[in-house]
């Protein structure tokens, strides 16, 4: 029997997800709603409250979660659940925070010119 998967999957839980944990308890959660109005008005202010070192982490993670649960909402759902998230997220909000992260990854940081 052979044990090692030859496409292993990366297990959904807090230790494998770190930064993506931090931000689900700081943002999505039980008072998401009275605190920012919906979850992806809270990926906006997280997006605009965060240093780059914090953003990067969190949307790496958050485009592995929806990479391994192929964007299913109930997928996606369980996931955040497990990691922490006390919202329950629409398909279309998981695709506008999808968005907004991956805005996150395409900014970067300010760099030198280098006289070309």
């Amino acid at each position: 029997m052979n044990t090692k998967d030859p496409n292993p999957k990366t297990e959904i839980t807090p230790a494998n997800f770190p930064a993506l944990r931090s931000f689900l308890h700081g943002y999505f959660h039980e008072d998401v709603a009275d605190e920012y109005g919906t979850p992806v008005d809270a990926a906006e202010q997280f997006c605009e409250d965060a240093e780059t070192d914090e953003r990067i982490p969190v949307a790496r993670e958050w485009q592995q979660i929806a990479e391994l649960t192929y964007r299913d909402a109930a997928g996606m759902n369980a996931a955040l659940k497990k990691l922490g998230s006390a919202c329950r997220l629409k398909d279309e909000e998981i695709t506008q925070v999808s968005a907004i992260f991956a805005r996150c990854l395409a900014v970067r940081p300010h760099r030198q010119a280098t006289g070309e």
